[in-house]
């Protein structure tokens, strides 16, 4: 998606747009969450995973993390919250500003919302 939230006017995830948290236009089509493959895939081929629902991840969060290598990078062996990533559609630039794919926060494992999901991965090999 790069700098831009509408490139080419176009909206590519589903995020707040309007005065947060009072009045969402829906002007990406949607007011929650958006089913998948409502907007184009990323480069490899992925859908939703910017924007829509935050997703969980299996990492125990660390907030203090030292910078991960870029393969299989691997978290805290334990923890008390885990790591969700990409945004949700409850994103907006007053609030959490998170519309990237690598957009991190976290959550207890117990928690359960209508703005989270799973992050699926598969092993290449």
């Amino acid at each position: 998606m790069g700098e831009e939230l509408t490139p080419r006017g176009r909206h590519r995830c589903n995020v707040w747009q309007g005065t947060f948290p009072t009045h969402n236009t829906e002007a990406d089509g949607y007011l929650g969450t958006a089913p998948v493959k409502s907007f184009r895939p990323n480069a490899f081929g992925l859908y939703n995973v910017s924007g829509n629902v935050w997703e969980w991840c299996a990492d125990w969060f660390a907030a203090d993390r030292a910078p991960l290598p870029d393969h299989d990078p691997i978290g805290p062996a334990e923890g008390t919250t885990r790591v969700i990533k990409g945004g949700s559609y409850l994103c907006h630039d007053s609030y959490c500003n998170r519309y990237r794919v690598g957009a991190r926060s976290n959550n207890t494992p117990d928690s359960s919302t209508g703005n989270m999901g799973f992050r699926v991965a598969a092993d290449p090999a």
